[in-house]
């Protein structure tokens, strides 16, 4: 028999991610759940329970809105109940999904220091340092 390429969990876990988006866009009307993307789901192994990775795009309103969805996580798991063919649908835990920040984060990081390269700064850590301990008297 060929190993299977993908576990149950997986597929699963696919499934919801494009149901809970498609059900947050359309039937969720609470004004406090912003612009938002679910970036990815993890499935236990027993579909009990699954952890909705959010990305919220004005992250001042991180809290509000994954506030928001925990209180309409019921009925999105009853509307999921009703569309997947699952003897039990996984408890839906939700959580913010930050990667988008770190990565606007790194890439401000990146261009400053491209920024600082072009206008000739040339000094580097060690060069720093030993001005640090030029003016340090210790």
């Amino acid at each position: 028999m060929p190993p299977r390429d993908f576990q149950r969990c997986e597929r699963v876990a696919g499934q919801l991610r494009r149901d809970i988006a498609r059900l947050i866009q359309l039937e969720i009307k609470d004004p406090k759940v912003g612009f938002i993307s679910v970036s990815d789901v993890e499935v236990s192994r027993d579909l009990s329970h699954a952890k909705v990775f959010i990305t919220v795009f004005d992250t001042d309103k991180a809290v509000d809105t994954l506030a928001a969805l925990s209180r309409a996580a019921s009925f999105l798991r009853r509307r999921l109940g009703k569309e997947l063919r699952l003897r039990q649908v996984p408890e839906l835990h939700f959580l913010h999904d930050d990667s988008v920040e770190q990565g606007s984060h790194i890439d401000k990081l990146i261009a400053d220091a491209l920024d600082a390269d072009k206008a000739g700064v040339e000094d580097t850590l060690a060069e720093s340092e030993e001005s640090g301990l030029k003016k340090d008297p210790h």
